[in-house]
């Protein structure tokens, strides 16, 4: 599985880094992680808002920062 973060590095970007990866250890899944952090980047992705989340290419998550548990019920997809 590959999750993508998008976002400048914000304090939100960084939080939903960590509970992400978190969410990802407690399903026990491999994934791959990729930080993006280039604007021209993100906006070709069609990120409107950040932090943002992506898995295997799909955008799961927008201009928010759901709860662990939130982030594990998307990832089980």
């Amino acid at each position: 599985m590959k999750i993508e973060i998008y976002g400048t590095g914000c304090a939100k970007c960084k939080r939903l880094t960590q509970a992400a990866e978190q969410a990802a250890r407690e399903l026990g899944v491999d994934y791959e992680l990729e930080k993006v952090e280039d604007l021209d980047a993100i906006v070709a992705a069609g990120v409107m808002r950040t932090p943002a989340l992506a898995v295997d290419g799909v955008l799961r998550v927008s201009g928010q920062l759901p709860s662990v548990s939130a982030l594990r019920e998307i990832l089980a997809g």
